[in-house]
């Protein structure tokens, strides 16, 4: 080959060889830039897997385990966990990466259907997505009970709604067992006071609403809101929702603040009492009583009446005021089933 191709050959390749580098320092160039990521996350938490199965027979575990599609944390546990009927001792619930275990300290029932109701704590790791309202249910007997009860809870005193409120349900048909023994089943009330018992059996119940300053479950304080229905309540299949209106009766006492500064003493524009009245009701074996929230500086008893529903005045009623000026009582020979009409 003669000196002349080999330098023609050189020079081809010396050319294609730098174009080849421009070529990729402008593809290169072309690239640089911030990325422009994906569309924010949404989406709950999936369960891919449960074992035992969700709604397992037979159930005779002390373990579960559910896995999920994404990594998962736990919120907020104490305040969304349900289990019901009611355990004495609460599970130990554990969460790792994509993973909840629910370790059960207790013995069950026999032919009992439970549901472990974790709100809505299960959230995802990255934008705290809920998985809402889920329950795993399972059962020790041949088959998942399936009937409900459900109602809504008002406060009497101001027609509305306090989602702090829970509502008890007990199979021991006891006037006592609300203030000495934990309900069967537990439910949380939503945002409009509603509240639902799901997976119970057929049979007969109590029905409370509790406001529970304490955590004990039960009503231990006349200064707790309370409510409660006169009758038991069934589970069957056409049963109603129920509305209970909850009412203290001893309102709690404020503490007193000590003035930084002098300040004059004003007189109480407006007197206050409680009545032993709840819900339009009163035991017919007990006094009326009024508790006024001052020491009454004047009180006409003749000018406080009793009367049927057509106002016709109620003979033989007994009216005092004890030695503190602060408590009247009234007393008579009350009738069963009867309207009365308390005029002051």
């Amino acid at each position: 080959m003669s000196a002349m191709i080999r330098g023609l050959i050189n020079g081809c390749i010396a050319i294609t060889f730098s174009l080849a580098i421009i070529q990729l320092f402008f593809v290169g160039c072309a690239q640089i830039g911030m990325p422009t990521g994906g569309p924010k996350d949404t989406l709950a938490p999936v369960i891919v897997k449960a074992i035992p199965t969700d709604g397992s027979l037979q159930f005779n575990q002390n373990k579960i385990v559910l896995n999920f599609d994404e990594y998962i944390e736990l919120k907020d546990l104490q305040n969304n966990l349900l289990i019901s009927p009611l355990p004495q001792k609460t599970p130990e619930i554990n969460f790792k990466l994509k993973t909840v275990t629910v370790k059960l300290r207790d013995s069950l029932l026999e032919n009992t259907t439970y549901s472990i109701n974790f709100g809505n704590s299960i959230v995802d790791n990255n934008e705290g997505n809920p998985l809402k309202n889920y329950s795993y249910v399972f059962s020790t007997g041949n088959h998942l009970d399936s009937l409900s009860i459900s109602g809504k809870v008002i406060v009497a005193e101001t027609g509305k709604v306090d989602s702090t409120i829970i509502a008890l349900l007990y199979k021991n048909l006891s006037d006592t067992a609300v203030s000495k023994l934990k309900p069967d089943y537990l439910a949380r009330l939503k945002g409009d006071g509603t509240f639902s018992f799901n997976h119970l059996p057929e049979g007969n119940y109590h029905l409370y609403a509790l406001k529970d300053g304490d955590g004990s479950k039960t009503y231990n304080s006349t200064k707790e809101m309370f409510g409660f229905l006169n009758e038991p309540v069934s589970s069957g299949l056409n049963s109603l929702p129920h509305t209970l209106y909850a009412f203290a009766e001893e309102k709690e006492k404020e503490i007193e603040k000590k003035p930084t500064t002098p300040v004059k003493n004003t007189p109480v524009k407006s007197l206050k009492y409680v009545s032993s009245i709840m819900l339009s009701m009163h035991d017919i074996n007990k006094p009326l009583t009024l508790q006024f929230d001052n020491r009454l500086q004047k009180a006409d008893l003749d000018l406080i009446k009793i009367t049927d529903s057509n106002f016709v005045p109620i003979k033989n009623v007994s009216i005092n005021l004890d030695s503190s000026n602060t408590l009247i009582t009234l007393n008579t020979k009350w009738k069963e089933n009867e309207i009365y009409k308390l005029l002051i």
